[in-house]
């Protein structure tokens, strides 16, 4: 059975619990304690010496790392995996773009309110996250007041991975009220069968 180490408090973890939901992949859910210092041990690093989560362990006793590249790996052959060139390549433009236009600015505002507590030294940095965080919204909102989903009429991979942090950009202080196109999504996704809950204990 696969094995995945990570916080599903963290939404690049999220994702690839919210992934094997959706397809119903049995696997071990290994906790992993960011702040606790879980990641800098020497067995952690030894399966990922980058010291970062999630970390997918597989049986043969390969590993893979960054959150779109499991997600990806698990969900081929799959609904949520296309395969046509096109569409999956149109899959990871929008997975590159969270990670480097989305992700910097909604998810660390998120961490830095959420996890740090706002403190007075962190306060410029985090309000200075939400230029670029609307931005990246504005984006989403673009593409999705045209199609049901990122890429068209099929949920897949971009989709989740977008959602993790999306759905709780409220609490990095972003206010989605604007952006209706963005609220009829997450809505969409979390009608979903199978769909769980970033708090779920499951």
């Amino acid at each position: 059975m696969i094995k995945i180490y990570g916080d599903i408090q963290s939404g690049n973890c999220y994702k690839i619990k919210l992934l094997c939901s959706f397809l119903s992949l049995e696997h071990e859910w290994h906790h992993i304690d960011i702040l606790a210092g879980d990641t800098k041990h020497a067995d952690f690093l030894s399966k990922n010496p980058n010291g970062k989560i999630p970390l997918l362990a597989l049986p043969d006793g390969r590993y893979l790392t960054e959150s779109n590249a499991i997600m990806n790996y698990l969900a081929a052959n799959s609904k949520l995996l296309p395969s046509d060139n096109f569409d999956l390549a149109k899959v990871q433009q929008w997975q590159f773009f969270e990670q480097y236009s989305h992700e910097p600015y909604i998810a660390v505002a998120r961490f830095i309110a959420k996890y740090l507590g706002l403190p007075e030294d962190r306060r410029a940095e985090y309000e200075s996250k939400h230029q670029n965080g609307y931005k990246a919204l504005s984006i989403m909102e673009s593409q999705l007041a045209k199609t049901p989903y990122l890429i068209g009429e099929q949920l897949t991979t971009a989709d989740i991975a977008l959602y993790a942090y999306t759905h709780v950009a409220d609490e990095g202080g972003f206010d989605l009220t604007n952006y209706p196109a963005i609220l009829a999504w997450l809505n969409r996704i979390q009608n979903q069968p199978n769909y769980i809950a970033m708090n779920s204990t499951d």
